[in-house]
């Protein structure tokens, strides 16, 4: 079946999980990267295979417009199709779409309280009530602290996990632990860190936090030309 196929095409699978949910309830997941290397794209993809699950996510921009973010759905879900083309593919797409919302804000104006209340105005009129959330753009910088902890309350009331793209900066050296030094003071409230890397003509993939089910292939590669995980095969 088709849907099952996609499935298996999780890409946390590479990493030796069944599902995406190696983050506790209230729990926080973060994928590190340059300026245009495929954080979004990463998350995308854990959010189509969480949409194929029939668990709703809520995907929160807060740099691009909901027309744009639309087309990295669009454009991903049909790469990860990928032969399976044609009616039967169109329509499972428009099935799953009623398990995704996107709302956008813009930058300076996002706060946890704002969130909170548009939250609450989809909740309580049964519109909609995610399971996993993807916060795209939020800049971390020293004041974050306080804010991801209203999250996490937030996150753990709704019974939600949250995922963050993290943007790093190439003349930022990461500091002992591995971890960008902006985000180390605040690494403890994470509990799945990972980092793209370009290389070449490929982005390698490195898990910075977190455990993992089994031994695995480490040698983990996002092709920037689909910005999907290639198989291990073809490595």
């Amino acid at each position: 079946m088709l849907i099952e196929e996609l499935i298996l095409r999780n890409p946390l699978r590479q990493l030796g999980f069944e599902t995406e949910e190696i983050l506790p309830v209230g729990g926080f997941g973060a994928v590190l990267a340059h300026a245009g290397v495929g954080k979004t794209a990463l998350l995308v993809q854990l959010a189509i295979n969480s949409m194929l699950r029939n668990r709703k996510v809520l995907h929160i921009s807060l740099n691009d417009p909901v027309n744009k973010v639309n087309l990295w759905y669009n454009e991903l879900f049909h790469h990860l199709a990928g032969r399976n083309g044609g009616k039967q593919i169109n329509s499972l797409w428009e099935s799953v779409l009623p398990h995704r919302f996107i709302m956008t804000f813009r930058v300076e104006s996002f706060t946890v309280p704002k969130l909170e209340e548009r939250l609450s105005d989809l909740s309580e009129q049964g519109i909609f009530s995610p399971a996993m959330m993807i916060i795209d753009g939020l800049h971390f910088d020293q004041s974050i602290r306080e804010d991801l902890n209203e999250l996490k309350k937030l996150s753990t009331r709704n019974g939600m996990r949250i995922w963050f793209t993290v943007h790093t900066h190439r003349h930022q050296l990461p500091g002992p632990d591995g971890l960008p030094v902006f985000f180390s003071p605040v690494a403890d409230l994470f509990d799945w860190v990972v980092e793209l890397q370009p290389m070449h003509a490929d982005v390698h993939i490195h898990l910075l936090r977190g455990a993992i089910p089994k031994p695995v292939d480490s040698k983990l590669i996002l092709d920037p030309s689909a910005m999907l995980i290639k198989d291990r095969d073809t490595v």
